[in-house]
């Protein structure tokens, strides 16, 4: 982080610094709070996450105790400015705010978003009870201010502060979700936060409310599955495969995930083919692979894009009555990575995205 980029970061906290805390929501939002729990925004601290302690541990500034993720990992720290500094304090694992994680009255108070080219920053309201929402016909909380007229809640574009892009200090953007960074055209709550049936809160009775548990490549996966599409094609010596994106991002944004297609034919109950496709971005210098912040180049990037319709053609000649099954899976880290980072192999679990069966 460049010294402008520290002394933004530092302003935008310095007025806002104490934050309610994720308990103080159970009380009239019990639903949401549970959902919550769940989600990979309440772990997403070393302490909860195994796969973020492991690169943490790896990068050079965890010997300096400057842990620079705190600005989208644990954002709402009662000491965040001395977490970030470069000679930090590091990560606490007895400090409660920082164990909020990524919490509740953190995400309903971002005001607005600065977009910068390394990576955006959010900007905090200075009213401590002063949140920021989408429901119009709200009634008075006894607890916080309610305000809907925020636009980056309206138009569901609130995450993009974290999740729009980061770049190295080589300029490499090695993580986009929004890589041509038109923040305005982003709508992330309605694919993560669907609408679920349960109330937004014990205030007023609702029917449904927008899902906290946030899906995703962690957790909920099955909320995503309808964006991608597997389709089959059989041809008199062949057949193919397409993957159909809906996703108007990468399938994976992560340099660390791989995800991959799998077609198996069965005949007679007997696996009689079978191949996997491997897709991947890999990140690197010199044509060899390195660790996110020493990256200067895409090694390799076979991943499925935004909107794209990826088509695999094989030869393999089939007969009436054969069972084709295609999965759409990945990894959250490579497994030669996963074991390089000493990641344990129950946090590394092969997750499915989408699974279709076809008779020919």
């Amino acid at each position: 982080m460049n010294k402008i980029a520290l002394l933004l970061v530092t302003a935008v906290f310095a007025f806002a610094a104490k934050f309610a805390p994720n308990s103080a929501c159970k009380e009239c939002h019990p639903l949401i709070y549970k959902e919550y729990q769940t989600s990979q925004h309440a772990h997403a601290t070393i302490y909860k996450d195994p796969i973020h302690k492991a690169v943490w541990e790896k990068n050079p500034l965890s010997k300096k105790n400057a842990y620079k993720c705190a600005k989208c990992h644990t954002p709402a720290a009662n000491n965040f400015k001395e977490l970030i500094a470069p000679n930090g304090i590091g990560p606490d694992p007895h400090n409660k705010t920082q164990n909020d994680a990524v919490a509740c009255a953190y995400c309903h108070r971002i005001k607005a978003i600065k977009e910068d080219l390394k990576t955006n920053h959010n900007i905090i309201s200075p009213t401590p009870k002063k949140y920021f929402g989408t429901l119009k016909d709200h009634i008075k909380s006894p607890f916080h201010q309610i305000d809907t007229s925020n636009s980056n809640f309206l138009q569901g574009n609130v995450c993009m502060g974290c999740h729009s892009h980061k770049r190295n200090k080589f300029g490499l953007n090695v993580c986009s979700t929004n890589e041509k960074r038109e923040i305005e055209n982003a709508n992330c709550v309605s694919c993560h936060m669907p609408k679920v049936k349960g109330s937004v809160s014990t205030l007023k009775k609702r029917s449904h409310h927008a899902f906290h548990g946030f899906a995703g490549a962690h957790r909920y996966q099955n909320m995503l599955a309808r964006y991608v599409d597997i389709e089959f094609l059989p041809h008199l010596k062949g057949f193919e495969i397409a993957i159909n994106s809906k996703i108007p991002h990468d399938l994976l944004l992560h340099p660390a995930r791989v995800a991959f297609v799998s077609i198996k034919v069965v005949r007679d109950n007997k696996p009689v083919w079978q191949k996997k496709e491997i897709l991947v971005r890999v990140l690197g210098a010199n044509g060899k692979p390195t660790p996110p912040w020493l990256a200067k180049e895409v090694v390799k990037d076979t991943m499925l894009k935004a909107n794209e319709k990826r088509v695999f053609k094989y030869d393999f000649q089939l007969q009436k009555g054969d069972k084709i099954v295609v999965a759409l899976g990945y990894k959250l880290v490579k497994p030669p990575l996963a074991k390089k980072l000493g990641i344990p192999s129950k946090a590394n679990k092969t997750a499915i995205l989408k699974k279709r069966a076809f008779t020919y």
